[in-house]
């Protein structure tokens, strides 16, 4: 972000800018500016139209590198807001100076977590480095805040029964499978038809944490029971197909490469809404899959209805997963591949919330009990 480039139509020092530096986001936001007269720096305040064509292009990057939709809506309102708050300036003259500012900001005035800072700071570096191209190395001296080591929410098996007790019909199996296979909760609402393999009893999890495939068991107690909503599944997406709905969406290019692959079962979610819903990204009209949102509230429900006292989420569920396998003596690599973690040091928390607490060292005080 710190370079010497035409800003508002006034060039550096010593001569015209150099080609290489008007990448198409500065050469965009060259107009919107008035300089001071004789000085070699923007003044002004980006209008709000003329920021909303940036954050677009911001937008269009975001997806050119196929990052997740989650990502690309933290990522613009993070670069939103970080021009903002400097009032609007000129994105290319705010140095590492100013992003410590606005870090700080996050930090004391809202409070913010450390993960949120991280997040803000990687969407910083994603403007300087992708969107600006800057020629010098981005944000020099700004180190990522240190995130708290955080002991994970894990359930016993009794209260995992008393949650799933609790809830019935798709959110039932949907929850079953958080604690049965490991899923992350936007795993599960993602599957499709062709992920579920009943023969060998394994579930294929497409383009997880990290853009990553992995493989994790389909608990042969759940056989039935997603057999009955493939069937349930399969009546929605006949119907789509006689009332002459698009296809379901694909991942990046796919729909460019076999056209025709959204409108095949296969390619069919395995938890499809019941309601159409319009692409925000096409505005094609199709259907989608189960919102979070719909098993997320029914989860908590569920916690508070089976008067579980712990601060648990559907997240909670993958924890109970791992930490139960790890409690029947199962290896710790197989349970690392089975959670799709890159560092076993992540799976390796897991043995620090076993049923017996103070790493599994007996109180005096219990004796011989």
């Amino acid at each position: 972000m710190r370079h010497n480039s035409t800003i508002g139509g006034v060039p550096p020092p010593g001569g015209a800018t150099p080609a290489r530096l008007m990448t198409p986001a500065r050469l965009m936001l060259m107009p919107l500016y008035h300089a001071r007269e004789g000085s070699a720096m923007p003044t002004g305040s980006l209008p709000r139209q003329s920021l909303s064509r940036f954050l677009e292009h911001v937008r269009a990057l975001l997806r050119l590198k196929h990052l997740s939709r989650t990502t690309e809506e933290v990522y613009v309102s993070r670069i939103r807001q970080f021009i903002e708050f400097h009032g609007r300036r000129h994105p290319s003259i705010l140095t590492a100076k100013h992003v410590r500012q606005y870090l700080t900001h996050l930090a004391v005035t809202d409070n913010a977590a450390a993960s949120t800072q991280n997040l803000a700071r990687s969407a910083i570096l994603f403007l300087d480095r992708d969107v600006l191209e800057a020629p010098l190395p981005p944000l020099d001296g700004v180190a990522p805040a240190r995130r708290p080591e955080r002991l994970p929410v894990v359930l016993t098996r009794e209260q995992v029964k008393a949650l799933l007790a609790h809830l019935a019909g798709t959110p039932r199996l949907m929850a079953a499978l958080l604690y049965g296979s490991g899923l992350r909760l936007m795993e599960c609402l993602r599957l499709r038809v062709k992920d579920l393999d009943f023969e060998y009893g394994q579930i294929t999890v497409r383009a997880g944490k990290g853009d990553k495939d992995r493989r994790t068991m389909l608990p042969r107690a759940l056989g039935e029971p997603l057999r009955r909503q493939l069937e349930r599944a399969r009546l929605l997406y006949e119907q789509d197909r006689r009332d002459g709905v698009a296809g379901v969406s694909l991942p990046h290019a796919l729909e460019r490469k076999y056209p025709h692959a959204g409108r095949e079962w296969p390619w069919h979610w395995a938890f499809p809404a019941a309601q159409l819903s319009t692409d925000p990204r096409t505005g094609t009209v199709r259907r989608h899959h189960i919102g979070e949102d719909v098993l997320q509230r029914a989860v908590k429900a569920a916690i508070q209805k089976a008067g579980i006292p712990k601060a648990a989420s559907c997240h909670t569920l993958r924890h109970s997963f791992a930490t139960h396998l790890i409690e029947d003596g199962y290896d710790i690599r197989t349970i690392q591949e089975l959670l799709g973690h890159q560092d076993v040091r992540t799976t390796m928390i897991y043995t620090h919330v076993l049923s017996r607490g103070g790493r599994a060292v007996r109180s005096p005080l219990d004796g011989d009990q």
